[in-house]
């Protein structure tokens, strides 16, 4: 039987010595998380999730362990604090494997108030979690605790999934006032439509989209929403305020991917306040398990697969560092293998890498590609699977490229600057050998 509990007679539930699992940002329940962090008597809590978007005092309370999926600012700034916090390397679609192996006795989520029929949408996340709430729920020696909140909006599923937990799976149910953290919008700069005008020519009407976050992919969409064309379909990890805006110029029809026809599909959504006013009960997006959205056969069967990611460096092999600068944890891989790899399965799909040239760091300009990486890096994205990286410069098309081609083909799209230390490389590296001046 559902128990009705305010945040701290919920986050009173949790043993001093336990195990708790969570969703990635926007499905992580403000309020509970909030009132376990008012407790100082744990002894060993140990805490999953990924991208944490809610402010709490818990992961710097002595006897709470952090594991992170995905490092945001928040992760960053307890890592630098010296807070008990490890990173997990993991793709965001194995992220429902290892939830079931850790099989943690606290399972939480924040969702959208129970219907008239008892069903609590599961609003903007969908990830990974919802198998492992489902068992929580079921298992008598478990404990599911669900947050809900009017300020949550209602969103829906597809098919057999159905996007919501029903009340009689719920152990506790909290309400609360918490509302959805609305994320910075990000202003474009000249690089960025620079980057952008360079991209647009991948896009063709029909295409099948994804995108990420930030501001370049920000500009790619604005283009594509004042532009001629459109008829495009929708097949994202995440939604954003950029989707929506693509919608809202007409530009969306989802009528040629080829599958989930007729609407648009992600598995979480992050943005600004009107895009969670905007998605509540708004059927013209799905969402589906992380599991189904970043399979890459799944997304390599849309037609016209275009996939619009970051990267932070790349060097003449077309190794990509996406989650990290000089080894340490910035992100996290989250999908981008698997949006890299899913168009890699047909000649007319692409993806798309983009990053500026350069970067000024302690005050020197750098370059982001590389004629190799130093002692230390951490590849996010190996060689084999890279299409296209895109520059304000321009587009270096990877695919089929020896190292040497490949490197000729960055040295074009680098800063003028650092161009003929590439091609000296791309030089040595031909015919198979290491791009490294001999000792």
């Amino acid at each position: 039987m559902t128990e009705h509990l305010n945040p701290t007679e919920a986050a009173a539930r949790v043993h001093p010595t336990d195990a708790l699992g969570m969703p990635l940002g926007p499905g992580q329940p403000p309020a509970f998380l909030k009132a376990l962090g008012e407790r100082e008597d744990w002894e060993d809590l140990r805490v999953s999730g990924a991208l944490l978007l809610v402010g709490t005092e818990l992961f710097t309370r002595p006897g709470v362990h952090y594991l992170s999926g995905f490092f945001g600012p928040i992760e960053r700034y307890l890592r630098d604090a010296d807070a008990n916090i490890s990173f997990a390397p993991a793709d965001f679609r194995r992220f429902a494997p290892l939830l079931e192996k850790a099989n943690q006795r606290v399972m939480t989520t924040v969702a959208a108030p129970p219907d008239r029929d008892g069903w609590c949408s599961l609003s903007l996340h969908a990830g990974g979690t919802v198998d492992e709430l489902r068992r929580a729920g079921a298992d008598p020696d478990r404990l599911l605790v669900v947050e809900v909140s009017e300020k949550f909006p209602v969103t829906y599923g597809l098919g057999d999934y159905r996007h919501a937990l029903h009340v009689d799976e719920i152990d506790i149910l909290v309400q609360s006032d918490g509302a959805p953290l609305a994320l910075p919008e990000y202003a474009a700069t000249e690089v960025d439509e620079a980057i952008a005008k360079h991209a647009r020519r991948f896009i063709t009407d029909g295409a099948t989209l994804q995108t990420g976050i930030g501001s370049i992919p920000s500009a790619i969409v604005a283009r594509l929403a004042g532009d001629d064309g459109g008829d495009y379909g929708v097949h994202s990890e995440m939604f954003t305020d950029g989707l929506m805006q693509l919608h809202e110029a007409g530009k969306v029809s989802n009528a040629r991917k080829g599958q989930f026809d007729g609407v648009s599909i992600a598995t979480f959504a992050g943005g600004s306040e009107k895009l969670y006013t905007w998605l509540h009960e708004n059927e013209d997006v799905r969402f589906l398990p992380v599991e189904t959205v970043n399979e890459p056969r799944v997304i390599a069967a849309n037609q016209g697969m275009v996939t619009i990611n970051g990267a932070l460096a790349v060097d003449i092999h077309g190794q990509v560092v996406a989650d990290t600068i000089g080894g340490n944890q910035y992100s996290g891989i989250g999908g981008a293998e698997d949006f890299v790899s899913g168009p890699g399965a047909s000649l007319t799909q692409r993806a798309l890498l983009c990053m500026p040239a350069t970067a000024t760091v302690k005050g020197v300009v750098t370059s982001r590609i590389l004629p190799w990486f130093p002692a230390g890096s951490v590849i996010t994205t190996p060689r084999h699977q890279v299409d296209v990286i895109v520059t304000e410069f321009g587009v270096a098309e990877l695919e089929g490229l020896t190292v040497h081609g490949r490197g000729e083909a960055l040295a074009a799209i680098a800063h003028p600057d650092f161009r003929d230390e590439l091609l000296e490389a791309a030089e040595r590296a031909s015919k198979g050998r290491s791009p490294l001046p001999p000792s």
